[in-house]
């Protein structure tokens, strides 16, 4: 039989989060309820504590440390409770009125007959159609990074910052996984699924603004930019690979008197910078150890001849249908590094590749319940001082 639970991360909460798991016991009967306190403070004790009347399991964090971790917290609990059960469902939905008790069971529905017909790695989005009175904020944003999602991964998502998730509690070891902090995670989340390869799926949900969206703990310019670091931090390294490809040819070519010595060495040295920073700052997830390396350097290389060939026929394509070489070859090389951004970021530093143990990293076990609230994502240290450690009440 499938069990459900529904994880509501909270910050400063108001009665809407009492309104919302009093309608999800009702709409959802025998579903359990988890609630995450992202350090609110006292002030707000009196809500957590009507959550727990209500039967809610309420995790809280000492300090507020945003919604990513909130997520991690609580996705970890549930796992650590339901281990190795295939048939939980888990639905993440948002405390600030946004998400309609009956939207929240459509998703978890969705998920469950997802799991019977045995697709393990489906997520499925409370998408929202943005019709109606929704902020201009809101709409833009949301139409922005519908593009950019489109042009990284080759998926259209209609609705990327919806905060209505669903999943089976066996894809909890990789959403702890997934880099990223605040906001921005649940972007990573939806790029690193289409790395993985796993059906997204989309069901209609209501478009539900209460206030010009006020409650909303989301700043547009800073977690857009937190959103877009990792599509930034390429481009900056792919400025410093052409600076250092271009000094290297002038002194190369000074030194030796050898053009082609000169355009080959400086090549070499531009790829080795581009390489190192990309492994190390645009992707950390990729996988570590000495075999990983060496299969990244070989992807990386046959990543390059491709594009070098792509370049030549992408060029001449253009300028048969009429364009200009000034045009042509910027269209073209614009157009390739989106695809370079994609295919590094998919397959040469792609997570979760075996490292040289030949082992695939998992995140950090617990032996107790509570203590399970504690596990967190590859790459962020397993223990935490005991202030930041989350109490469950």
């Amino acid at each position: 039989m499938v069990t459900t639970w529904v994880l509501v991360p909270a910050y400063q909460p108001d009665h809407r989060l009492v309104e919302l798991l009093g309608a999800l016991r009702r709409e959802l009967p025998g579903a359990g309820l988890a609630v995450v306190d992202d350090g609110s403070g006292e002030r707000y004790q009196r809500v957590f504590d009507a959550a727990a009347r209500l039967g809610a399991s309420v995790l809280h964090h000492p300090r507020n440390r945003g919604k990513a971790a909130a997520l991690r917290t609580g996705m970890a609990w549930i796992a650590e409770l339901t281990r190795g059960r295939d048939d939980v469902v888990v639905v993440c939905a948002d405390c600030d009125g946004q998400h309609r008790p009956g939207d929240v069971a459509a998703v978890a529905d969705e998920v469950a007959r997802r799991l019977a017909d045995g697709e393990r790695d489906v997520l499925v989005l409370g998408s929202r159609a943005f019709t109606g009175r929704v902020p201009l904020r809101s709409r833009i944003g949301n139409r922005a990074m519908t593009g950019l999602v489109a042009l990284a991964t080759g998926r259209r998502i209609g609705d990327t910052q919806t905060g209505l998730r669903g999943f089976g509690a066996r894809s909890v070891p990789w959403l702890l996984r997934v880099p990223g902090e605040r906001f921005a995670y649940e972007l990573r989340v939806l790029l690193e699924a289409a790395g993985r390869g796993g059906p997204v799926v989309e069901v209609p949900i209501a478009t539900v603004y209460l206030d010009h969206n006020a409650s909303s703990h989301f700043r547009p310019l800073v977690d857009s930019v937190r959103v877009l670091a990792p599509l930034l931090l390429f481009a900056a390294s792919s400025l410093l690979a052409a600076a250092v490809d271009l000094a290297g040819v002038l002194l190369l070519e000074a030194a030796t008197g050898s053009l082609v010595l000169a355009v080959v060495g400086a090549r070499l040295a531009s790829a080795s910078v581009n390489f190192a920073l990309n492994r190390r700052a645009v992707f950390p997830g990729a996988a570590r150890g000495r075999a990983a390396l060496r299969g990244q350097v070989l992807r990386y290389v046959g990543l390059a001849v491709v594009l070098l060939a792509a370049g030549y026929v992408g060029i001449r394509a253009l300028e048969h249908i009429g364009l200009p070489l000034v045009v042509a070859k910027p269209a073209t090389d614009l157009a390739l590094w989106v695809a370079s951004f994609v295919v590094q970021r998919r397959v040469v530093f792609a997570p979760g590749r075996r490292g040289a143990s030949g082992v695939e990293p998992r995140p950090a076990e617990s032996a107790g319940t509570s203590a399970g609230a504690a596990l967190v994502a590859e790459g962020v240290p397993a223990q935490r001082p005991a202030s930041s450690s989350p109490r469950v009440s």
